[in-house]
């Protein structure tokens, strides 16, 4: 890891990261040092601290520009810090190149998938704001991640399909929908959830997640792309 050339990356972001073994770290996925056990310490308690960074400075920018209602700046906020839009900052900015994995994890395409991209950026975040301090955090997220907030409000993004899909459900049919975990895989850092979305004993829809919560939503924005063959039989 010491050999790899992170400048076209600094060039990037516009700035560097001084601390290299933090820098490691922030690149290292848990499958390489299960591997290598004379590699320096995973990406998680850095992608911990990232994530709580990023969370924090979202919501302190969304506070201060709109005078919106608590629950439309918290769908504001999932939509910037989700997943598949930190692993799109990811890709933008190159980092899967740079992630350290294990052969296994690089042979089955780690390197773009959406939840390690995800976690990637946020173990960034972490290590910039141990490295560089609070106001170059700030800069990288405007920068990369809220830059993204108008055309996430023009595309409806930060509208919660499972609310939307609840709304629905109970305003037109009178019933509010359940969901029922259909598959769950991977080791307990990574699971993954497959999700099915039912209006009684009818299967509306499917979505799945690294979370329960991220499987509901993607399963109600399924039922809600097949809103017709649900209405018309239910």
């Amino acid at each position: 890891m010491n050999s790899v050339d992170f400048a076209p990356l600094f060039k990037r972001v516009g700035f560097s990261i001084s601390d290299a073994k933090l820098l490691t770290e922030a690149f290292t996925h848990r499958s390489a040092v299960n591997e290598n056990s004379s590699l320096p310490s995973h990406n998680e308690r850095l992608e911990f601290l990232g994530d709580a960074v990023l969370e924090l400075v979202t919501t302190e920018y969304l506070f201060r520009m709109f005078e919106s209602p608590e629950g439309e700046l918290t769908n504001l906020r999932s939509a910037l810090v989700k997943g598949d839009h930190l692993a799109q900052v990811a890709r933008k900015l190159c980092m899967g190149e740079y992630l350290m994995l294990s052969k296994g994890e690089e042979r089955s395409g780690g390197a773009d998938k959406d939840y390690l991209l995800a976690n990637l950026v946020e173990a960034f975040i972490g290590a910039i704001y141990l490295d560089q301090g609070i106001e170059k955090v700030r800069s990288f997220i405007a920068e990369f991640v809220l830059c993204d907030l108008n055309t996430i409000i023009a595309k409806r993004e930060h509208i919660d399909a499972k609310s939307e899909f609840q709304e629905i459900t109970q305003g037109e049919l009178g019933v509010t929908p359940h969901y029922e975990v259909v598959l769950e895989s991977g080791l307990d850092h990574e699971k993954t959830f497959v999700i099915a979305a039912y209006i009684g004993d009818l299967k509306a829809g499917e979505g799945q997640g690294g979370s329960k919560k991220e499987a509901q939503i993607t399963a109600a924005a399924d039922a809600l792309a097949h809103k017709e063959k649900w209405m018309k039989q239910s």
